[in-house]
């Protein structure tokens, strides 16, 4: 009898043991979040990606009632960053701004991380056009000018983009294949400082999210040519598309999401999940994203997963077929 009780006693004291863990890291995850939350952008601070995610983690942190932070890491056309979260604790605390560049880095180079198995998606934000734009002075007036000039003077023009093997300068290669033309790949570390060097004559133009240009295109210090969608921009209406333009079937938007390191739990996906979906419908952070040119655009994890899956299998078949590389 005393053995029995002894071995019941020695059973509990074990549950116990075990069960104080779970009810104290439960109570962590209901509780979450509890500390400052680090938002990693793979890119320079005053670019379109880094907008979307002060505009998106600003409005967060006033409902979550707890700091996000976004941190600007670049270098290797974002693999610093992807690497580091990738790398990180999967606690819910660091966090990655991605962009459509995920999709296709992997399928230029080696890398040290994986786009899905050292993720677990969040959700997709928002998702944008580019627009080529120009300077005032730029001779081209429209998109048959500038194909024309270029195929005139093969290697002369050049355009800027956010670095190699980004969206931007995919879509710039994309364009060159259509039209025919020669022109040079000028690569910069982020939007910022590629909207910059277009300012400052360094090339001759950019493909970009509209974030960056928009402005400078209202000022009349920058022109859009074209957007690179089927359908027109409504934060530049009057600006035909490439299609439109004669190049018959072009078509590349461009998307921004979040990303955890894989481990992750779902409890924690599901909690940011669910704040960013409610942040996305609210109306101020909504005219705020559509000012820049960008649709808000919300999912679940598994949406995101998707589309991250199928971008990898598109952009395989682009590079492939434009012979791009990451040098």
């Amino acid at each position: 009898m005393t053995s029995t009780l002894l071995k019941f006693s020695l059973t509990l004291t074990l549950m116990g043991l075990f069960t104080q863990p779970t009810l104290a890291q439960n109570q962590n995850l209901a509780q979450y979040p509890l500390k400052t939350i680090k938002l990693l952008v793979p890119f320079p601070a005053g670019g379109g990606t880094d907008a979307v995610a002060r505009i998106v983690t600003q409005k967060m942190s006033e409902e979550f009632n707890e700091a996000i932070i976004v941190e600007n890491k670049i270098g290797a056309g974002g693999s610093v960053a992807t690497e580091f979260v990738a790398r990180a604790e999967p606690d819910g605390y660091t966090l990655l701004f991605t962009t459509s560049g995920h999709a296709i880095q992997p399928n230029l180079q080696k890398l040290n991380w994986d786009p899905i198995k050292d993720f677990a998606p969040i959700s997709t934000l928002v998702k944008n056009p580019l627009v080529v734009a120009v300077r005032p002075d730029f001779k081209a007036n429209n998109i048959k000018e500038l194909v024309r000039m270029a195929k005139e003077n093969p290697g002369k023009f050049t355009y800027g983009s956010s670095g190699s093997g980004s969206a931007l300068n995919l879509s710039a290669e994309y364009f060159k294949s259509v039209a025919k033309v020669d022109i040079v790949h000028i690569p910069y570390s982020g939007n910022g400082p590629m909207t910059l060097a277009l300012l400052k004559g360094e090339v001759d133009m950019v493909f970009d999210s509209l974030t960056g240009p928009l402005p400078n295109i209202h000022a009349s210090k920058l022109r859009a040519l074209a957007v690179t969608t089927l359908n027109r921009s409504f934060a530049l209406p009057d600006t035909p598309t490439l299609d439109e333009a004669g190049l018959k079937g072009y078509d590349f938007s461009s998307w921004s999401g979040i990303l955890a390191p894989a481990g992750t739990s779902k409890e924690i996906i599901q909690k940011l999940n669910h704040q960013m979906a409610s942040v996305l419908e609210n109306p101020s952070v909504r005219e705020r994203l559509m000012n820049f040119g960008y649709t808000p655009m919300s999912s679940s994890s598994q949406e995101f997963q998707d589309m991250i899956k199928l971008n990898l299998e598109k952009y395989k078949k682009m590079i492939k077929d434009l012979n791009i590389s990451a040098n």
